[in-house]
């Protein structure tokens, strides 16, 4: 625990030193659980967006994407569910005097059973080597299954409380659990109670006459009441799906883990709307193919796995999460949810419209069963950048930071660097620059030695160096020099576009879904 503790801290002060992440209103003492995006953040979390849009929008002809607005009509919030039942179980401790989400004091229990179920695999892979079957050893091993069996029975238990909202229990599972405050030791704790995470503010000139409205907690409402909207002006046919991205917003009380759990973050959507009867064919179809779409930034298929609920939605049939390996352990990334029809109907019986699709196949019409995928953008920037940051040993006493973000999405892509500062050299390495930035984000540095310029682009994730020598000026040649391999290679400058373009293009990266 105390090498992922420190592996975190070296991530956030990264994120801050390399102009990626900084505290909202740093200059005031900031914001709680409040961030903004430096200039090298702003375009990785751009990246990220476009190449969910690209694999989720551009790739599939039934797929649209909108973008609602952030304010809805109030009663939207009633219809949905949130105004009655978004809430979070929260219990505080008597002598700290903190307030922590239950649920997750008792995830993190959880985790922690799960982190000596890792120490025994990588224990036992260490003593077998390659005659190591990991899925043999998980399945038979005494002390792995038992811890196995208890984290099933807690996590059972946690949901079905949940589910039948006996905050009782959930605070005597606590407790059985022997289950202390974090920063104190203390396990002294109130009861468990439910609070609403809904932002409240009021839209109107004067008090007498504004109505008060929500910021929204999610982004899938707003598709929702546009589905007729969509499936009219689009000729949509079923199944068809409706993406958008955009900022949400909770009252978090519990907001931690730096970009994890933030009070404004933004979201990736779809939800597709199907025939009912359906919906398990597509549920298994949407996990798989989201599943790719992760696996497809090479960032380790070890760092992903399927949670399926214990505890369902009301409205939910089927709901499993994509976890990954984050510094502080497994956590949800992702959330596949077969919604059924409760949505539609919903907005229907508070609306009094219908809200329906004719089927011209059966000649009949019908509320449409909906699948939902879901992810926190902020989340999955906080998944690349903490697995792309590593230090390396290079030997001789000597390591090096870098940042191995998938070329796709590094911010930058390539830093044009000239020699030395004159001799024409600065001029010839504008001029590749400008060429350049018609179809990259490009950088130029001159300033240090042209190995700590490396070391400087390595750490900020930019995946090539171009130097510009004396040599470029007689044959108009370059030395491009790959991040991640250190490798260095003499190339035409009129190979370059087609060079880069090759290991950055979207099309690379995402056909890698197809041979997945």
């Amino acid at each position: 625990m105390a090498n992922q503790d420190e592996q975190f801290k070296k991530v956030i002060s990264h994120a801050k030193e390399y102009g990626y992440i900084f505290q909202s209103s740093e200059i005031y003492d900031g914001l709680s659980a409040i961030y903004d995006y430096g200039q090298n953040g702003a375009e990785l979390k751009k990246n990220i967006r476009e190449y969910w849009w690209k694999a989720m929008v551009q790739m599939h002809d039934n797929i649209v994407g909108i973008d609602a607005a952030i304010f809805m009509h109030p009663t939207t919030w009633k219809a949905s569910g949130h105004v009655d039942a978004f809430n979070d179980p929260l219990i505080d401790n008597k002598d700290s005097k903190k307030r922590y989400r239950a649920d997750v004091l008792v995830e993190d229990y959880v985790a922690k059973i799960e982190a000596k179920i890792d120490k025994e695999v990588a224990k036992a892979a260490k003593r077998f080597g390659d005659a190591f079957d990991k899925e043999q050893f998980v399945a038979t091993n005494p002390r792995v299954v038992k811890y196995q069996e208890e984290c099933s029975a807690i996590l059972k238990r946690l949901g079905q409380s949940l589910e039948k909202e006996d905050l009782a229990d959930v605070k005597a599972l606590i407790e059985e659990l022997g289950i202390a405050d974090p920063d104190t030791g203390s396990k002294n704790w109130t009861d468990v109670k439910q609070f609403n995470l809904m932002f409240g503010t009021k839209l109107g000139a004067s008090a007498e006459s504004a109505t008060d409205l929500y910021l929204r907690p999610e982004t899938a409402q707003g598709i929702f009441v546009n589905f007729l909207n969509v499936q009219k002006t689009g000729r949509m046919k079923i199944p068809f799906g409706i993406a958008q991205t955009g900022k949400a917003f909770r009252n978090e009380i519990i907001a931690r883990q730096f970009i994890f759990r933030m009070r404004e973050f933004e979201q990736m959507e779809m939800q597709f709307f199907i025939k009912p009867g359906t919906q398990q064919e597509w549920y298994d179809y949407w996990k798989k193919t989201r599943l790719k779409w992760h696996l497809s930034l090479g960032l380790g298929t070890d760092n992903y796995r399927f949670h399926d609920h214990e505890k369902l939605a009301h409205y939910a049939d089927a709901a499993a999460d994509i976890e990954f390996k984050f510094p502080f352990g497994f956590k949800e990334l992702e959330g596949i949810h077969s919604r059924t029809d409760f949505d539609l109907n919903q907005h229907e019986q508070f609306s009094g419209k219908k809200l329906q699709y004719f089927d011209p196949e059966e000649s009949k019409s019908y509320v449409p069963y909906v699948l939902e995928t879901s992810i926190g953008l902020d989340r999955m920037f906080l998944a690349v950048f903490s697995n792309s940051l590593m230090e390396e040993d290079l030997g001789d006493g000597k390591t090096r930071t870098v940042l191995k973000l998938p070329a796709v999405l590094a911010p930058t892509k390539a830093a044009i660097l000239p020699l030395i500062k004159r001799d024409g050299l600065p001029e010839l390495s504008q001029k590749i620059m400008n060429e350049l930035k018609w179809d990259f984000n490009v950088t130029y540095d001159e300033k240090d030695a042209v190995g700590r310029r490396y070391r400087r682009q390595d750490a900020a994730g930019t995946p090539y160096c171009i130097t510009v020598d004396h040599q470029s000026l007689e044959d108009n040649t370059v030395t491009i020099r790959h991040r991640d391999s250190m490798e260095q290679e003499r190339v035409a400058i009129d190979d370059l576009r087609s060079l880069i373009l090759k290991e950055v293009d979207v099309r690379y990266w995402l056909q890698k879904m197809n041979d997945l």
